[in-house]
């Protein structure tokens, strides 16, 4: 069982950035691939990023590259979301997840979620 905690949500301009952290309560994200992903209103949830389990292999929906960056710390207890040069297109609920192995962009494949926090990106 793997708990997660999301937090650095915000309401911020465009342009402006914002890192998300995604921590393991009670645990490490050991041999998970831990995934981004967001979900606007109206909108179905969509895949932002992922990092591998050492950290080495790391993928973003092409929307977000070069903006985004996701990181985990040498602990893997914490995956963080640093994103810069926001745009309002980004307002989302950002929800991290964790699933054993290695995973992909389905959500599906994404065994354990938070329960998200807010970003809203104003013009």
């Amino acid at each position: 069982q793997v708990d997660l905690v999301e937090s650095g949500g915000g309401l911020v301009q465009a342009g402006d950035s914002l890192r998300l952290s995604c921590a393991a309560s009670g645990g490490t994200f050991r041999m998970h691939t831990i995934g981004w992903f967001r979900q606007a209103p109206g909108k179905e949830r969509e895949f932002v990023a992922r990092i591998n389990w050492s950290g080495g292999i790391t993928d973003y929906r092409d929307s977000v590259k070069g903006r985004f960056a996701i990181s985990r710390t040498s602990a893997m207890n914490t995956v963080y979301l640093t994103m810069n040069s926001l745009k309002p297109e980004d307002t989302a609920v950002y929800y991290c997840a964790a699933g054993w192995g290695s995973k992909g962009v389905d959500g599906r494949e994404y065994v354990y979620w938070g329960r998200g926090t807010q970003v809203t990106v104003s013009s």
